[in-house]
């Protein structure tokens, strides 16, 4: 079985969200068997900034809906969504 990496875009409930302390919430969501390969922002508009993180996960079916699934549950999380995927 191998790796696949998957970038997710993480849109914040409002441009007063912390985003240091989202992406603490964030890491500390990571769902096991998931690993956290990176973060970055991303503007939108406004002065509203997305979250894009890096995930490493196993290749097989499914494999991304944990991590969606526990990030969409952190506070000040409005969306996730799958922006790419490619095997490692």
């Amino acid at each position: 079985m191998g790796e696949v990496a998957a970038k997710l875009r993480i849109m914040p409930s409002g441009m007063d969200v912390d985003l240091n302390k989202l992406k603490e919430s964030l890491t500390k969501a990571i769902p096991k068997g998931a690993k956290l390969h990176g973060f970055s922002e991303q503007p939108v508009a406004f002065g509203l900034k997305a979250l894009i993180i890096v995930v490493k996960v196993g290749d097989v079916e499914g494999g991304t809906e944990k991590v969606e699934e526990a990030f969409s549950k952190v506070k000040g999380v409005e969306s996730v969504n799958v922006e790419e995927l490619g095997r490692m």
